[in-house]
C-alpha cells in the first residue's frame, strides 16, 4: 500500500476507534445509571470487554470519561469501582435541584415550546407492562427527564442546562436503585400538567413555586425508597453480582 495510502488509513481507524469508544460508553453509562452495574460493583476491563463485546481500547476510552464525570473509580489492582451512593448524594442533589430547577422553570416562563411539555409529559405516564420493571423505570426517567431538560433549554442559560443534566443523570441512579431495589415505578401526580400551564400563561412566580414543590415531593418519595431499600439490604446499596446482569 503506498505510504500515502497509509496515512489515510490512520485518521480513519483513530476515528473507528473513538466511534467505538463513544459507543461503549453510552452502553456503560446507560446500565450505571440504571444501577444494572450495582453502585460500588467491582468491575474489570476484561469482564467489561466480554459483557459489552468490545474491545480494550473502547473499554479504556468509556472508563475514563465514566471517571471523569465521577461514575466510576480506579482501584489498583482491584480494576474499577461502580461509585457506591450515599445519603448525602441523596442530599446533594435534591439541595441542589430545589436551588436551580425552580429558577429555570421561572426564567423559562413565556418562552418554552408548550406542546413539545404537553408531548414529554404524556411520555411519562405511558405505561409498559411488557417490559421489565428496571425498562419501565428507565423509560419513566428518560422522558421525566426530556420533560425537564426542555423547561430548562428554554431558560436560556447554558450553564444552568448544563448542571440540570448532569443533576437529573444522578437523579436515575437514586430512583432506579430505591425504586428498583422496592419493586414499584415511580408515580407522578399533576405538577407537570400545573407547570405547563403556568409556564404557558407566562407566569414564573407559579411555575417557580409549583417546581419547587414538585421536587420536594419526589425528594420524600425517593428517600422514603432508599430508607426502606437500607433496611431491607442492610446497606444503602444492596450487594450485587459481579457485572450484575449486565446488559449488552
Amino acid at each position: 500500500m503506498p505510504v500515502s495510502a497509509l496515512q489515510a488509513a490512520r485518521p480513519a481507524a483513530a476515528s473507528s476507534e473513538v466511534s467505538s469508544g463513544d459507543d461503549a460508553y453510552a452502553r456503560i453509562r446507560r446500565d450505571v445509571l440504571s444501577c444494572r452495574l450495582a453502585p460500588g460493583a467491582f468491575v474489570t476491563e476484561p469482564e467489561l470487554m466480554q459483557a459489552y463485546d468490545i474491545r480494550k481500547t473502547s473499554c479504556r476510552i468509556a472508563l475514563v470519561r465514566l471517571a471523569q464525570e465521577g461514575f466510576v473509580r480506579s482501584k489498583p489492582r482491584k480494576g474499577y469501582q461502580i461509585s457506591p451512593i450515599t445519603l448525602r448524594d441523596v442530599e446533594e442533589v435534591f439541595t441542589l435541584r430545589v436551588q436551580v430547577e425552580p429558577l429555570a422553570a421561572r426564567l423559562a416562563a413565556g418562552r418554552v415550546d408548550v406542546e413539545q411539555l404537553r408531548r414529554l409529559e404524556a411520555a411519562c405516564r405511558v405505561q409498559h407492562p411488557v417490559l421489565q420493571l428496571s425498562d419501565q423505570i428507565d423509560a419513566f426517567m428518560d422522558a421525566n427527564k426530556a420533560f425537564h431538560l426542555a423547561i430548562a433549554a428554554a431558560c436560556g442559560n447554558d450553564r444552568l442546562y448544563k448542571l440540570l443534566s448532569q443533576l437529573m443523570d444522578e437523579m436515575s441512579r437514586l430512583v432506579a436503585l430505591g425504586f428498583g431495589v422496592q419493586r414499584t415505578k415511580p408515580e407522578i401526580k399533576h405538577d407537570h400538567n400545573a407547570m405547563i400551564d403556568a409556564l404557558a400563561e407566562g407566569d414564573g412566580k407559579r411555575a417557580e413555586t409549583i417546581a419547587r414543590r414538585h421536587i420536594e415531593t419526589f425528594q420524600v418519595m425517593t428517600l422514603e425508597k432508599l430508607y426502606a431499600s437500607l433496611t431491607q439490604t442492610g446497606a444503602i446499596i444492596p450487594v450485587p453480582a459481579a457485572l450484575n446482569g449486565s446488559a449488552r
